[in-house]
C-alpha cells in the first residue's frame, strides 16, 4: 500500500429540507388550519479515526465529500426525515487542518475518536410553525438552512513513543530491524528510506514500546534540500529522540550540529524532547578512532554519548533500556 500522509479535501454538509405550505383538508371538518411540516436536517460530515489504517492514500483519488439534503416536510405535520452523515474514517494521529493549513480543527489521537468537521442545515419551517391566533391560515414556508462546506487539510502524524534521527545512511533503518520485526529497505546508498516505518520494540514481557523510522535529514531540508523536513511531524508525539552518528565519518560533531540545525528549523518542539545520543557503526571502528570521536562528541554535546552497532548487536540492549526508562518518565507512567 503506498504510503500518503497529506491530502486536500472538498467538505459540504447537507442542506436542511423545505418547509411547505398545507392545509387540513378532511370532510366534516371545517376550518381545517395550517398542517404544513418542517424540514429535516442535512448530513453532517464527520472525521472518525479507526484502526488498522496507516495511512492517506484512500484521499487521493475521493477529494469531494458531500451529505445529503433534508427530506422536505409534508402535510399532516409531517416533519421531512434527516440524512445521514457522511464519515470519514482516518488513520489514528491524524490531524485536520483549515484551509490556511495552520488552524486546528481536530486532532484525532485515539480509536474511535471523532470530530465533526461541518454540521448540516436545519430544516426550514413549515406554515403549521407560524399559526397563531391572529394569524390562522399562515401562507409562509422557509427553505433550509445551507450546510457548511470548506476545503481541508488531512495530515497523518504517526503514534511512536520515541524517534530516529539523523543523517542518510547513519544506521537508522539496520537499528530498525535488528531491534524490531520491521524490515525496512537497507542498502549502502543514502535516502534508503523514503518514508517513515514503525516497529514494536520489545525489552521483555511487560514492557514494549513502538519506535519510529524517518528519512534522513541533511543541510538545508527544512528549506526543502533532499526529501525536505515534513517526514519530521512523525516524530512530533514521541516522548524522545534517538539521535543516531554514523561513527565512520571523520567529524561527527559537525554531524550532530547539522541535524540539530535541521530540527530547530522546523520547530514544533522536537528541540525541547530528550534527546539519547548513539555513536553507531562501532564495529566498522578502530580503537583510536573510537576513543578520539567520543572524546570530542562528548564535550559538544555536554555528556557521554552512547556506542553501539546496529549491525551485530553491540551496545544496544543498554540503549533501548536506556529508551524505555526515558518513555517512562516522559509519560509519566
Amino acid at each position: 500500500m503506498k504510503f500518503l500522509d497529506e491530502a486536500k479535501v472538498y467538505l459540504k454538509a447537507g442542506d436542511g429540507g423545505n418547509g411547505v405550505v398545507a392545509f387540513r383538508r378532511e370532510k366534516y371538518i371545517e376550518f381545517g388550519g395550517p398542517d404544513g411540516g418542517n424540514g429535516g436536517r442535512g448530513g453532517n460530515v464527520i472525521a472518525q479515526a479507526v484502526e488498522g489504517l496507516n495511512t492517506l492514500i484512500d484521499y487521493r483519488y475521493a477529494q469531494h465529500f458531500k451529505a445529503r439534503k433534508g427530506g422536505n416536510g409534508a402535510g399532516s405535520d409531517r416533519t421531512g426525515a434527516a440524512s445521514d452523515d457522511v464519515i470519514l474514517k482516518v488513520p489514528v494521529g491524524t490531524v485536520i487542518l483549515a484551509d490556511d493549513k495552520e488552524t486546528v480543527l481536530a486532532d484525532l489521537v485515539e480509536p474511535g475518536q471523532t470530530a465533526v468537521l461541518c454540521r448540516g442545515g436545519d430544516g426550514g419551517h413549515g406554515n403549521a410553525h407560524y399559526k397563531t391566533s391572529t394569524n390562522r391560515a399562515p401562507r409562509r414556508a422557509d427553505p433550509g438552512y445551507p450546510g457548511e462546506e470548506r476545503w481541508v487539510w488531512l495530515r497523518l502524524k504517526l503514534i511512536a513513543d520515541a524517534g530516529l534521527v539523523g543523517l542518510p545512511n547513519a544506521g537508522k533503518s539496520t537499528f530498525l530491524a535488528a531491534t524490531s520485526a520491521a524490515r525496512p529497505k537497507i542498502a549502502d546508498y543514502p535516502f534508503t528510506t523514503l518514508h517513515p516505518q514503525l516497529g514494536v520494540v520489545r525489552l521483555n514481557a511487560t514492557e514494549e514500546f513502538v519506535l519510529a523510522d524517518i528519512p534522513g535529514l541533511i543541510e538545508g531540508a527544512h528549506e526543502g534540500a533532499g526529501l525536505g523536513d515534513r517526514f519530521l511531524g512523525h516524530i512530533e508525539r514521541c516522548a524522545v529522540l534517538l539521535h543516531l552518528i554514523d561513527g565512520t565519518q571523520a567529524d561527527p560533531v559537525e554531524t550532530y550540529r547539522t541535524v540539530r540545525a535541521e530540527l530547530e528549523g522546523y520547530g514544533g518542539g522536537l528541540v525541547d524532547k530528550p534527546e539519547i545520543v548513539a555513536l553507531n557503526k562501532m564495529d566498522a571502528m578502530t580503537p583510536q578512532a573510537k576513543t578520539s570521536r567520543i572524546k570530542a562528541l562528548a564535550r559538544a554535546i555536554g555528556k557521554e554519548p552512547l556506542l553501539i552497532s546496529g549491525a551485530t548487536g553491540e551496545g544496544v540492549p543498554a540503549v533501548l533500556r536506556v529508551l524505555a526508562d526515558t518513555i517512562k518518565a516522559a509519560r509519566g507512567a
